[in-house]
């Protein structure tokens, strides 16, 4: 591809070699994570570290604050914030659980915004917190858009190496899920991400009717059965959607 720029492309390898795994590296860290060599990765860095979006203590690197205003344009460019935050606040306080909203991005879906209330998870979720679109509601409402064949192709690239007795393990299982979601409207995913997390997900839609993102609420299985979750949280979040779409 000649208008491929490998250097851009190598700076957002670094930039991501960063994570809540591995929030310091040193350089050699960083060179293995990417598998750039070290002489690649030091210039990428001290690049970096020039512009502001990433400090070392002289053998440490890690990234600074100011990486959000990457992903802040994106999300400004979304205009959800303003529309859908006093909605998930609403009906977050209404149940007294969590609520959130992501995008998909390939095979994984991206939280952007997020009303967080007890913690029912065993890894923290923040903005920009990814997941497995196929094992959770809002990646399933999202997916749903898409046909079989993307569908399946997704699925057969993502990672599947943190998975509970309950999810999904086919290709064949996870489109019959999907053809419900489509009949439905939404999705319902039951401790297929966590074991104990049970979760609702809704799509919002532009003014044309495309899904451009989902919503969801998040509770505890020990706290609340299915039937609860069909009849009491479901209504306010298709409620809640509609009001953000």
């Amino acid at each position: 591809m000649s208008d491929y720029v490998q250097s851009l492309a190598r700076g957002i390898s670094v930039i991501r070699s960063f994570s809540t795994e591995a929030p310091r590296q040193t350089l050699s860290e960083v060179a293995r994570q990417t598998g750039l060599t070290r002489a690649t990765a030091r210039r990428l860095l001290l690049t970096l570290e020039e512009l502001g979006y990433v400090r070392s203590d002289g053998r440490h690197f890690e990234l600074t604050a100011r990486v959000l205003d990457i992903g802040y344009s994106y999300l400004a460019s979304l205009n959800l914030n303003d529309i859908a935050q006093p909605f998930l606040e609403s009906y977050s306080e209404a149940l007294g659980e969590s609520t959130s909203v992501s995008v998909l991005d390939d095979t994984d879906i991206v939280y952007v915004l997020r009303v967080p209330t007890k913690r029912i998870m065993t890894v923290s979720i923040g903005l920009g917190s990814r997941f497995p679109a196929y094992q959770t509601s809002m990646g399933r409402v999202l997916l749903a858009e898409q046909d079989d064949s993307e569908v399946l192709d997704r699925f057969n690239r993502s990672d599947r190496s943190r998975t509970t007795e309950f999810t999904v393990a086919t290709g064949e299982a996870l489109l019959e899920r999907l053809h419900a979601v489509r009949h439905q409207g939404w999705a319902l995913v039951d401790q297929e991400l966590e074991v104990g997390v049970r979760s609702l997900a809704a799509p919002l839609r532009d003014a044309s009717g495309t899904a451009i993102a989902a919503v969801n609420v998040s509770t505890h299985a020990g706290r609340t059965n299915l039937q609860e979750l069909t009849e009491d949280f479901l209504p306010r979040l298709l409620e809640t959607a509609a009001s953000i779409s």
